[in-house]
């Protein structure tokens, strides 16, 4: 059987607004699950690939949602913990007509954040050739940073592809000069580095992508490939570089969860042999897809929905005959 991706981060309990305005305000919320990797797990998923997740949960309404909806959409739940004495992680997201909405987070102490080192020894990563998470996950504890660290030595002890998306958030760090120099650290020691060109820039002090993805392999990350919005990306190796463009999108509903999009469109073209280009821009294309939808991942395709997008098709969605 092919091997595949393990994600490992915090999926929560999402509630999305139902009308503008302040979160003390608003009457009417939906409820969904968010998470960076669990939203690269569904795009993964979506696109056909094998993946599982690695997490820990309460054992509460919000871990049991969290389990239902993984494997709902085929993602394996069997490495996932629970933690008792801890609750899973929820968010609030509001409801904006343009630009990035406020997220409020319910996720101090959560199941997540009591990742530890020991809990990486007990792993079984025998289905596994590849991990991929943010930075989210070592922001929420130094027990988690020490998960990590040991995440990254099991990684190399069994010859896995470790990609790493640095989704910045400052909030969860505190002090910006350690959130940028623990990135960076970890930036060095991944097969692929994916930031966005504002992460990028507030990480390195650096503008131009070029310059960026130079830093990042003098410091020993193997592949870059930097996020430029929808102009496309920069990506950059030992031996290959260059621009992919974007996609037109017709409306921009949420920008929420197009990052991790992208990821999933990356993550899959190179399991697939995609050149390196090709990789990319077909993660652009997901990521394009992903903000003309409401939800953190409701709007992630199916291959043949990518498929159709990529070629022009106006009905990508469905199908149908122009």
């Amino acid at each position: 059987m092919e091997k595949g991706t393990l994600l490992v981060g915090e999926p929560m309990g999402l509630f999305i607004a139902q009308e503008k305005g302040e979160f003390e305000d608003v009457s009417g919320y939906t409820m969904a699950l968010a998470g960076a990797e669990f939203n690269v797990a569904v795009g993964m998923r979506r696109l056909g690939h094998r993946v599982g997740y690695f997490t820990k949960l309460g054992n509460d309404p919000f871990g049991k949602r969290v389990i239902k909806m993984m494997k709902a959409e085929n993602i394996s739940t069997e490495l996932i913990r629970f933690a008792e004495d801890h609750f899973t992680g929820f968010m609030l997201k509001s409801k904006v007509e343009k630009g990035d909405p406020d997220i409020f987070y319910f996720r101090r102490n959560s199941a997540a954040s009591t990742l530890n080192a020991g809990d990486i020894e007990e792993l079984d990563f025998n289905g596994y050739d590849a991990i991929h998470m943010t930075g989210i996950t070592p922001a929420l504890s130094e027990s988690a940073r020490e998960a990590v660290a040991a995440l990254l030595e099991k990684t190399q002890e069994n010859g896995m592809c470790f990609t790493f998306d640095p989704n910045l958030r400052p909030q969860l760090w505190g002090d910006q000069k350690v959130m940028c120099d623990y990135m960076n650290d970890i930036a060095g020691k991944s097969d692929m580095f994916l930031p966005g060109i504002s992460e990028a820039r507030i990480l390195t002090g650096l503008e131009e992508p070029e310059r960026i993805a130079d830093y990042y392999l003098t410091k020993g990350a193997k592949t870059i490939i930097i996020k430029l919005g929808s102009v496309g990306a920069y990506y950059a190796s030992g031996n290959e570089n260059g621009y992919a463009e974007g996609f037109k999108v017709d409306q921009v509903v949420d920008t929420v969860g197009a990052g991790d999009g992208f990821a999933a469109g990356v993550l899959t073209g190179f399991r697939e042999g995609l050149s390196m280009k090709e990789a990319v821009r077909r993660g652009n294309a997901v990521g394009a897809i992903q903000v003309m939808s409401i939800g953190d991942n409701d709007g992630l395709p199916t291959i043949q929905e990518l498929n159709r997008f990529m070629s022009g098709q106006k009905d990508w969605r469905t199908g149908g005959s122009l």
